[in-house]
Formats: structure tokens, C-alpha cells, sequence
């Protein structure tokens, strides 16, 4: 006789985030460039980029308990050694307050994804509002511009959380090449992917802040270390641990807590 089972699954609520920014630039100036398009896009760069690092930072920390208006990031689900995805947090050597992470998030749509909401658009939106009279808020006297919209909604989905592992308390201060002291990066990132269940259930890649990928391609140079490779993709280099690549994402800090 074969007894029926049936799967273990927790219902949880994932929230989006909404990011918006206006773009205001006077109309002579634009007129006088002789590019208007480009130059309206020049002059936005800044709002586009402040908006790409809200949307990194709250995808590593933002946590929907002390900010309602974010979406539940990554940091504040791994936290806990003692909950229970506990078991793919890898403790480092940190004690105090200067440590960092470094992630490995296999992503697809069964495992960790972002979301948008339902009949909105995925990515930054951008809506050309045209001229429009404005106000300068110096003189509070009115002249003519060109406004633009931009819009980011944004939330994060973590389907299975087997499939995302956090290295944690790395202390930054006591790193080395070879690491004769310190946390040993190389057995800390091996261990990480022997936790994901199957690496075949999606995209697998490894984040980390700019002071341990300098570290790393440090270590590339030591002839024992045959996972740490740069490779060649598309005439760029691109590092890869296993197999694995591993981005640069500066929004992951260097004075973490310890976690325990």
C-alpha cells in the first residue's frame, strides 16, 4: 500500500515597494543644447541611478517592519542562525560591528525572483510629461519646462529559501591574502554551494561588496586556488568561483552587527 503525502509549504505575503522621481528642466536650456532628448536623458542620469541604488539596497536590507513603504529585503529573513533557514547562514569570524556578507542566491521563478504588481509594468518606467509651467521655488515665480516621470515598482519574492545562502559576520578588518587570518573566503563560499539543494533549479550567483572581490582577485593570484578564475566573456573580465559568477554590488555594507 502506498500512504498519501502531501508537500510542506508556508503561506507568506510579499509586498512591492514603489520608487518615483520628477525630472524638471528648463525649456531655453533644452531648446539652446540642440539635442533636446539627449540632453533631458543627461540630466536625469542622477535620478535614474539614486533610483537603481534605493531598489539594490532595499533588495540586500529593507525590511517592511521598520519601513512599511520598502519591500522585505534579504538580510532581515536570514538574520537568525537560530531560525529555520538558520542552516544556510554561514557564520564568519566577525565579533563586532565592521563585518560584511557575501550572498549566493540561485534565482528563478520556483526559488527567489523580484516581483511587480498585478497590471503595472516590470522595470523603471519613464513618462514623458511634455512642457509645463513650473514654479522656482526660490523666486516662487513661474517658468516654462520639461517635466519628466519616473517610476519603480519593485518587491522580492523568496519561493524556497533553501536556494539562497547568506556568508555573514565576514570581519573586513582582519582579511588577508591567503588568509592566514581572518575569515578563509574560499572555504566559506564552498561551503555555501554545497547547501543549495540543486544548482540546475535556476541561475546561481554570488554578491559581494567591492573590499571582498578585491580581496578575491587577489587570491586569484595563489596557484592553489583553481575554483577563483577571471574569465573572458565578451572581451570583459568576469570572475567566477566554481563556475559561478560573482558581481559587485557596493550596497552591501562593511559594518554589519554580528549575527548569531
Amino acid at each position: 500500500m502506498v500512504q498519501p503525502s502531501k508537500s510542506r509549504t508556508v503561506k507568506v505575503t510579499d509586498t512591492c515597494g514603489i520608487l518615483e522621481a520628477y525630472s524638471q528642466i528648463d525649456k531655453d536650456l533644452v531648446e539652446l543644447n540642440g539635442n533636446s532628448a539627449a540632453f533631458r536623458l543627461s540630466e536625469a542620469k542622477s535620478f535614474i541611478e539614486t533610483m537603481q541604488k534605493d531598489v539594490v539596497d532595499t533588495l540586500i536590507y529593507g525590511n517592511t517592519n521598520t519601513d512599511p513603504e520598502k519591500y522585505m529585503g534579504l538580510a532581515p529573513r536570514y538574520a537568525l542562525t537560530t531560525a529555520e533557514n538558520g542552516g544556510n547562514i554561514i557564520e564568519g569570524d566577525g565579533t563586532g560591528s565592521t563585518n560584511t556578507s557575501i550572498w549566493l542566491v540561485c534565482w528563478s521563478p520556483e526559488t527567489c525572483h523580484m516581483i511587480y504588481p498585478k497590471g503595472s509594468k516590470a522595470g523603471l518606467q519613464h513618462n514623458d510629461l511634455g512642457q509645463v509651467t513650473a514654479i522656482d521655488a526660490t523666486t516662487t515665480g513661474f517658468f516654462e519646462a520639461y517635466r519628466d516621470n519616473y517610476q519603480w515598482k519593485v518587491g522580492l519574492s523568496l519561493r524556497d529559501w533553501r536556494y539562497v545562502v547568506r556568508i555573514a559576520n565576514v570581519d573586513v578588518d582582519n582579511l588577508v591574502k591567503g588568509a592566514a587570518t581572518g575569515s578563509d573566503l574560499v572555504d566559506l563560499m564552498t561551503q555555501a554551494i554545497e547547501l543549495l539543494p540543486s544548482m540546475g533549479m535556476g541561475r546561481c550567483v554570488f554578491y559581494c561588496n567591492r573590499t571582498i572581490k578585491s580581496m578575491l582577485r587577489r587570491q586569484i593570484s595563489n596557484n592553489s586556488n583553481v575554483n577563483l578564475t577571471l574569465d573572458n566573456v565578451m572581451g570583459k573580465h568576469v570572475m567566477s568561483f566554481d563556475g559561478i559568477p560573482v558581481k559587485r554590488v557596493d550596497s552591501i555594507l562593511n559594518t554589519e552587527d554580528t549575527i548569531s
